[in-house]
């Protein structure tokens, strides 16, 4: 159930909010910035989700999910979706929140209002996958400082802390690198999509459309990938607006 799934984490319980909102974290990423979201949303009862190896969980010693396929079974067996709720995913959260829903159809259970997708290409177009999973642990982690415009310096002078995140960006990277899209049916809800104007994935969103038979929209803000960080406020605007029309 919800209130009980190690794949949860929430900040503030709001069980008469209209609807639950549930973020995917993207790579390397975990729920604890997306819960603080609730401070902004005060209609909705935001959940993080939590996969393995991350937050809470890296010290529990469980193997991160390293494929698709891994990642929404273990989330589906869990979690108990239930009453109003909008997913909400960006970068390879945009992805795994997608691949959830769809599974989530095939079982034949409540799907989510809408999706809020965000910072991901269509997952049927094909674009380069440089192979970052297979990398030693050093060259990894240069990939990842770089590609995340630098790590905290508290992370990279701490040998044992690189050694319990470093497993879940590798996990996440071979979700990336491996996953195989499967044509489907489009969902019959709306996906929302968002990105920042000058990140390489928004070229890539508007195809989007053709997993949905509902309403469709694309949006976009100043900056890059992490454009939300960067714009938190309109950000959280648009979110607000569109999980709780």
């Amino acid at each position: 159930m919800a209130a009980t799934s190690p794949w949860l984490v929430c900040r503030q319980r709001r069980p008469e909010a209209y609807l639950r909102l549930y973020c995917f974290p993207p790579s390397g990423g975990s729920p604890g910035e997306y819960v603080r979201w609730a401070d902004d949303l005060p209609d909705a009862e935001v959940w993080g989700i939590q996969p393995p190896g991350r937050g809470m969980r890296v010290t529990e010693r469980e193997p991160p999910p390293a494929s698709i396929t891994e990642f929404v079974d273990g989330l589906i067996a869990s979690v108990d979706f239930t009453g109003p709720f909008v997913f909400f995913g960006h970068s390879l959260g945009g992805l795994t929140a997608f691949e959830t829903a769809r599974a989530l159809r095939a079982a034949g259970r409540p799907l989510p209002e809408r999706l809020v997708l965000s910072a991901y290409p269509a997952p049927h177009l094909p674009h380069p996958r440089s192979p970052l999973h297979k990398l030693s642990d050093d060259e990894l982690l240069v990939a990842v400082s770089k590609r995340y415009g630098g790590l905290p310096a508290a992370l990279l002078e701490d040998p044992e802390l690189v050694r319990l995140v470093l497993p879940a960006y590798r996990a996440d990277f071979t979700i990336f690198e491996t996953y195989q899209h499967v044509r489907q049916e489009p969902l019959d809800i709306p996906i929302h999509v968002l990105g920042g104007e000058s990140d390489l994935a928004s070229p890539f969103l508007p195809q989007w459309q053709e997993h949905t038979t509902a309403d469709f929209t694309v949006e976009l803000f100043p900056g890059g990938h992490f454009y939300l960080r960067d714009q938190p406020q309109e950000f959280l605007n648009t979110l607000r607006k569109l999980i709780c029309p």
